[in-house]
Parts: structure tokens; C-alpha cells; sequence
């Protein structure tokens, strides 16, 4: 028995149907999907960068900014092949995240395995808010 796309009224096959419909269209993401977790003081943040070495990773911080970049170049590969659809993203994506004034490089770790970034950090100490203290005003 062979396998037949089915038509839809349209005469586009089930694929074209699904992937073609601007329902179904996922626009292309640059943004890192992030998630942040708390343990034991620190902050963990949990980035996926698939695709990415640890080399094509920066991560720099500046006021209060911890800001990750993942930039990779397949020019060279493309020109060997000629792509009917491309949903992987190539190129480069930065994200930032506020991590604090407090914070500085070396309370940062980083590791990098299977495609997720992990960075741990202190979490800020709280700030205590002073109670208001009003003086009286005599007649």
C-alpha cells in the first residue's frame, strides 16, 4: 500500500497545508528560552542555545546587565547546499538579563553542556526599606 499526501481544498498537500498556514507559521525566534531557577542563595539561569559550541558563547556583564550572545556563521556550508525549507536558525542572538549592581564577574560560573547554558549568581540581598519618620510641625 503506498502512501498518498491527501489533498485539501486548496490542492495543497497536508505539509504545505500545516506548515504554509500562517496559523500554524512559527516566526523565527532569536530569543534564548530561559529558565530561572532558585537554589540554596544563588540564582540559576538555564538558557538553551542549540546548535552552538562553547566557543560561538559570550557572556559579559555590565551595570547590572548580564548579557549572553550566541553568534555562529554556515556561509560556507550553505553554498554547498541548496535548502527547501530552513527553520534552524543561523546566525547570532543576544539576550540580556538584569542580574543586579551588586553582582560582579568573578560571583559568576558558567558551564555549557548539551546545548544548555546554566550560569549561577548570588541572589542580591534584599534591601530593606526604612519606615517613614515624620516630624511635627508646631503652630
Amino acid at each position: 500500500m503506498m502512501m498518498v499526501p491527501r489533498r485539501n481544498r486548496n490542492g495543497l498537500d497536508f505539509f504545505e497545508d500545516v506548515f504554509g498556514d500562517p496559523f500554524f507559521e512559527q516566526k523565527e525566534n532569536k530569543i534564548m528560552k530561559t529558565d530561572i531557577k532558585e537554589k540554596e542563595g544563588n540564582y540559576i539561569l538555564e538558557i538553551d542555545v542549540p546548535g552552538y559550541q562553547k566557543e560561538d558563547i559570550q557572556i559579559e556583564l555590565h551595570d547590572g546587565y548580564l548579557t549572553v550572545t550566541a553568534s555562529k556563521n554556515e556561509e560556507n556550508e550553505e553554498k554547498k547546499a541548496k535548502y527547501l525549507r530552513r527553520e534552524r536558525f543561523s546566525g547570532m542572538c543576544t539576550r540580556s538579563y538584569y542580574v543586579g549592581d551588586a553582582i560582579k564577574e568573578e560571583d559568576i560560573k558558567a558551564n555549557f553542556k548539551n546545548g544548555i547554558l546554566s550560569i549561577e549568581f548570588p541572589k542580591e540581598p534584599e534591601q530593606k526599606i526604612e519606615n517613614k519618620k515624620y516630624i511635627p510641625i508646631g503652630e
